[in-house]
């Protein structure tokens, strides 16, 4: 059973919202490090994936900063924490984590939106659970989990 989601004012969410942007910001620039220094033949169909994720997250972060400005906030210029590693695994792991935070993020992002009855965002947000649930998918492939 998921837990219940904190109802939250407009303000809270904007600033969750920028939290949101903040770690795609950080998702876009790992992915563009780790499909350039990814090694190991057996990862060459995840480097194409990667660049392909990378894409996807830039657009997320332009829909989200769309849907601050909408609600009346300023979308951030903050990057959040970009991890590194000399291990292929490794980065694929770090990868994956952070789509696994993401994909916990926007489930409460639309429970909130919903709550404030924010339809449009609620929208928006789903189509990026599902892109964010298919690199979870992705990832998972390439670790054989």
């Amino acid at each position: 059973m998921a837990p219940a989601v904190k109802q939250v004012t407009k303000k809270q969410l904007i600033a969750e919202l920028n939290n949101d942007l903040a770690k795609e910001f950080s998702a876009l620039i790992q992915y563009v490090q780790h499909q350039a220094v990814i090694t190991g033949p057996e990862y060459d169909s995840i480097r194409k994936e990667l660049v392909i994720h990378s894409n996807e997250e830039h657009m997320h972060a332009l829909s989200l900063a769309e849907q601050i400005d909408y609600l009346g906030g300023t979308p951030t210029i903050k990057v959040g924490e970009i991890k590194v590693s000399k291990n292929s695994k490794t980065m694929l792991e770090q990868d994956l984590e952070g789509e696994v935070d993401a994909v916990a993020r926007y489930r409460a992002r639309i429970a909130q939106a919903e709550m404030l009855r924010e339809y449009g965002l609620r929208r928006a947000l789903e189509d990026i659970l599902i892109m964010e649930e298919e690199h979870v998918r992705d990832l998972q492939n390439a670790l054989n989990q």
